[in-house]
């Protein structure tokens, strides 16, 4: 039966695959967190460096339109798979008044004559004024409308121009899934979730599997017997009190940790679940870039340090005047004594400095 150690050496080693092509990355994943700040580099960029060869800060934006990918809701925002996206569509338009559908018709027509359209073009042709987002602030209507119509599978993002979505329009797609094929298309959903994020506490599998309901809401009553199928069929065991789940083909076991210091984006796969991070490494890791600056205990953007299979600390980095600087922290208040880390470290920094093109 496997122990803590074993779950958590074999989470590190499951994320942290050989280092490949950036396609066979997004595939191996399925999904990639999307976050817009840059500190010192976007959180897509910061997660894929650890897994694509000789990747640089912003080549996924550069290469998206000869990627197999597509910009879309899934858990949370960011990079999908062709396949995945089609897992999770059509959404269609439910609940939308007559009034929003006349305006969605009418854009819909005018992006389909342009090809590609880019927000302000929109705003031009149709001046819809301003609207109350989702946090409560005021927002453009028509960015909202766009935001709107692409969630729902009407619209695609073909690119960007200086981080702003360009949108197209997308063909219709097939009728809604129903039956089995609506629960096959949720137990595939599930199998992107594990496959990225095991092994995990039940817990957390739960809250995961939940959020599919902002993925699929025309499935979301049959999220939670989907949920129910995910425990029976994947592999489980319970460990000091808690239950975890992995996929069934693996075994985990006790494969030594490589001698790198890694220095995580907040979102990646291996610290994501701040549940498990506690359970793993023993203390608490929060994300503080919208905390006020004199309730931070870790810095605005503190990047987890991930020494061998331990996460140790966490790294401020930023690049002033071209160069790079970083303020490492540590759990214990200090560095490790163990040998090797200090030019380990030394190497992880050298490797930013590529990645960011610093000097």
């Amino acid at each position: 039966m496997p122990s803590l150690d074993a779950l958590r050496r074999h989470a590190v080693a499951r994320s942290l695959f050989r280092e490949t092509t950036l396609q066979r990355a997004l595939n191996t994943f399925g999904f990639v967190q999307a976050d817009p700040i840059r500190a010192p580099a976007r959180a897509q960029d910061l997660t894929l460096r650890h897994r694509v060869k000789g990747y640089r800060a912003g080549v996924l934006e550069q290469r998206y339109v000869t990627l197999r990918v597509e910009e879309d809701f899934f858990i949370n925002y960011g990079f999908v798979t062709p396949e995945l996206h089609a897992l999770m569509h059509p959404r269609g338009v439910i609940g939308w008044p007559a009034t929003r559908r006349k305006s969605a018709d009418d854009l819909l027509a005018f992006v389909r004559e342009r090809g590609a359209v880019h927000p302000r073009d929109v705003e031009q042709r149709f001046p819809h004024g301003r609207v109350t987002n989702y946090w409560g602030g005021s927002s453009n209507a028509t960015t909202h409308l766009l935001d709107q119509m692409h969630y729902a599978g009407l619209l695609k993002v073909v690119r960007r121009e200086s981080g702003v979505r360009v949108y197209g329009a997308r063909e219709p797609q097939a009728p809604a899934a129903t039956g089995t094929d609506a629960d096959a298309r949720l137990d595939g959903l599930i199998d992107v979730l594990v496959g990225k994020y095991a092994p995990l506490p039940g817990q957390t599998l739960s809250m995961l599997v939940r959020r599919l309901r902002s993925a699929v809401p025309h499935l979301r009553e049959r999220i939670s017997p989907a949920l129910q199928r995910a425990k029976t069929r994947l592999a489980h065991v319970q460990v000091d009190g808690v239950d975890w789940y992995w996929p069934a083909a693996e075994r985990p076991g006790d494969s030594e940790p490589d001698d790198q210091v890694r220095l995580l984006a907040p979102f990646d796969p291996i610290v994501w679940d701040r549940r498990r991070f506690e359970l793993f490494w023993g203390w608490a890791y929060r994300f503080e870039a919208y905390t006020p600056v004199g309730k931070r205990t870790l810095g605005y953007y503190a990047l987890p340090l991930l020494w061998r299979d331990r996460v140790i600390g966490w790294g401020n980095v930023s690049v002033v005047e071209g160069s790079l600087r970083a303020e490492v922290g540590y759990v214990s208040g200090r560095a490790p004594a163990t040998r090797g880390f200090a030019r380990a470290l030394d190497a992880e920094l050298q490797r930013l400095r590529l990645f960011l093109g610093a000097g």
